[in-house]
């Protein structure tokens, strides 16, 4: 039986913004609203025909990654790719909130990357030791958008659980759609393993492109590390070897932590739709 899909009206007065929006040769309507609460908080950007279960992209703001060609975030490559598969479906949303340097701004943000320079930390921790919260960005004024569209169902581009948890609180239905982008940089996918290590992105465990470090050692190793924490001891104890560093691809990173899903040690967490 062939399922119907719900177009939900949220013609108003935004209609009047409706225009043609060109991106890699390809046409979609565009229609512009303010985020609940004002557009100091951000915008809504329609993109073609919304329906419920549409895709939808909630974004914080990022001058450096967006506008400026920073290599050190994932922030233009995520929001790219999102607008690619918005486009592929013709349609979905996009809410670009004004949150950035995750909700502390452009001077919190700078000072952050300075003391991580600094003092050889990741951000996140800069921005505690700075006296910051590590992130203070909320997305209940994109739920309330989302909602005065009419949508009660949405399938979410996002890696963060945040997004997830909070859409939920309000009663919205959220289907996650992961959002996984390969590195720019090393220092790009050392960022991308701190957020997956102290904020629970489910992304790969990009730590393993970055310079082998205890710490660093990813929560669900998998096999191959599980195998080395057996026979590590037991070499080390003869002196066969002293040290080992793997390189691994990041495509083929990738797809075997993506084949982890199917096997029994698996990424631990369910399957990415069900998040």
């Amino acid at each position: 039986m062939k399922s119907e899909v719900t177009v939900v009206d949220n013609s108003s007065a935004h209609d009047d913004t409706a225009h043609r929006f060109t991106r890699n040769g390809r046409d979609l309507q565009l229609r512009v609203m303010e985020v609940s609460g004002g557009a100091e908080c951000g915008y809504v950007l329609l993109y073609g025909e919304v329906s419920d279960g549409c895709l939808v992209r909630i974004h914080s703001r990022c001058l450096y990654g967006e506008s400026l060609g920073s290599q050190d975030c994932d922030c233009g490559p995520e929001l790219d790719q999102a607008l690619d598969r918005i486009w592929d479906e013709s349609g979905g949303v996009l809410i670009y909130l004004e949150q950035e340097g995750r909700g502390s701004g452009l001077i919190a943000k700078a000072l952050g990357y300075r003391e991580s320079e600094r003092r050889g930390i990741d951000t996140f921790a800069s921005y505690e030791s700075l006296g910051l919260p590590a992130d203070s960005r909320t997305y209940h004024a994109a739920a309330k958008s989302l909602q005065d569209l009419g949508l009660t169902t949405v399938r979410l581009l996002t890696n963060n659980p945040a997004k997830v948890d909070q859409l939920r609180s309000t009663g919205l239905a959220v289907t996650r759609v992961p959002l996984h982008t390969e590195p720019l940089s090393q220092r790009a996918a050392e960022y991308l393993e701190a957020k997956r290590r102290r904020r629970g992105h489910m992304i790969p465990p990009y730590g393993m492109l970055c310079e082998p470090r205890m710490e660093s050692v990813p929560e669900r190793s998998g096999p191959f590390l599980r195998i080395w924490s057996r026979l590590g001891p037991a070499l080390r104890t003869r002196h066969t070897v002293r040290r080992v560093r793997v390189k691994v691809r990041p495509s083929t990173l990738r797809r075997i932590w993506l084949r982890g899903a199917d096997l029994p040690w698996g990424r631990g967490a369910g399957s990415d739709s069900s998040v």
